[in-house]
């Protein structure tokens, strides 16, 4: 049945979801468009989540069923094996099980009166000035679905994005990343995530080792360059730290995704049109990582989204404040993340060993415990600058910047 709405969703992921359900609680009608027959799947990344951020978006404690594991930090590797342990006294992590999370954020959409459409793959928008509604194929048929306002969650490589003119991200800002599900791993520390890092095996990006309560574990790297399936087989298999944990690991499950890590879109908004997630390339670069930075974009879209249909007001001047209020709440922190980002992908791998050994040497643990928010890195990073203890790693990797860039 064909049902016009306040604001049409695209994209039934995290953010789209939490987009829907922030404004479905204000009393907005929503309807939200998944192409799949089933939220959250297929599932296209590890779900390992900073526990600060749930917790600023409302959402922590999580369902228990939800959380596979929680984590106290990481053990950093170099590619020549050294290690760097970050250790904090209480869990700051966790891994979620993405399609039960994906789920449990739909449902909370679903109970303040967001519609969900399953199935529903939006073809094009419909537009005269302004987006007057979405064409939808699904079950064979199409139908447009009047809307005042559409929210383009629809992640990687976004159809809607195309089609409204808007600048996409730089597709030589993608890395191409592979999630595995394994059992059978040994010497893993239960409450330690692990990363891997040099360019022999992960090329322009890094591998990861998630431990789950069960027993298993997620296995995965992201890379600029190769084959992701064959990367992570002779990660799993040839590296020398990562091989005697996963020599007899079994892989129950594989999925592939993009990570588009060149910051956000130069502009995230048009007329009767937000975008969030990351379509918007919302996703910190130093990582990958794209949930809790998304959703916290997705909550502001819902609040200028509000404030315009409040206003009958669906112009880009005034959608142009959800740009100004990212800019306000993100741009900085990815901004630096950036820049570090940037940093990592002209290092070699003997400059990775010589900072994970310098990180090691001068106890730089004791420091990083301090870090307040892993998401928001740049604000965290500038306020341990300003601890003089930070002076000989600031005097280091500024020596290393310049010996690498120069």
């Amino acid at each position: 049945m064909r049902t016009a709405s306040d604001v049409a969703v695209v994209g039934g992921g995290p953010c789209g979801s939490f987009a829907a359900f922030n404004l479905a609680r204000r009393g907005f009608s929503v309807n939200v468009f998944e192409e799949h027959p089933e939220v959250g799947v297929p599932s296209h990344c590890a779900g390992h989540l900073s526990i600060k951020g749930l917790r600023d978006l409302g959402l922590y404690p999580l369902p228990e069923e939800i959380v596979e594991n929680a984590f106290r930090g990481a053990i950093f590797h170099s590619p020549n094996g050294k290690e760097f342990s970050l250790r904090f006294s209480s869990p700051v992590t966790c891994v979620v099980d993405r399609p039960l999370f994906d789920k449990h954020i739909a449902r909370l959409a679903e109970k303040t009166g967001a519609r969900y459409h399953l199935n529903s793959r939006v073809d094009s928008v419909i537009q005269h000035d302004f987006i007057r509604s979405v064409s939808v194929e699904g079950n064979g048929k199409t139908a447009n679905f009047p809307a005042k306002i559409v929210v383009d969650a629809e992640g990687t490589f976004s159809r809607v994005l195309r089609q409204t003119g808007l600048s996409p991200f730089r597709r030589e800002r993608i890395v191409n990343a592979v999630q595995a599900e394994v059992e059978d791993t040994e010497k893993t520390e239960l409450d330690m995530v692990e990363v891997f890092l040099g360019n022999e095996y992960a090329p322009g990006f890094y591998a990861w080792l998630i431990p789950k309560r069960d027993g298993k574990a997620k296995v995965g790297l992201a890379a600029r360059t190769g084959n992701p399936r064959r990367l992570l087989e002779n990660f799993m298999r040839k590296h020398p730290t990562a091989s005697k944990k996963l020599k007899t690991a079994k892989i129950l499950q594989m999925s592939f995704h993009p990570i588009p890590l060149g910051g956000m879109i130069p502009q995230v908004f048009s007329n009767g049109l937000l975008v969030v997630g990351d379509s918007a390339s919302q996703v910190k670069p130093t990582t990958g990582g794209g949930i809790v930075l998304g959703m916290t974009c997705a909550r502001i879209a819902a609040d200028v989204a509000s404030e315009s249909l409040e206003k009958s007001d669906f112009s880009s001047s005034c959608l142009s404040l959800y740009q100004k209020r990212c800019e306000e709440n993100v741009s900085f922190d990815l901004g630096f993340m950036l820049k570090v980002r940037r940093f990592l992908d002209v290092m070699p791998d003997e400059k990775i060993d010589e900072a994970i050994g310098f990180l090691s040497k001068f106890g730089m643990d004791r420091i990083l415990q301090r870090v307040q928010d892993i998401d928001f890195q740049g604000h965290s990073m500038l306020r341990l600058m300003r601890r003089p203890r930070m002076l000989p790693a600031l005097l280091y990797f500024t020596y290393l910047y310049l010996s690498t860039n120069l």
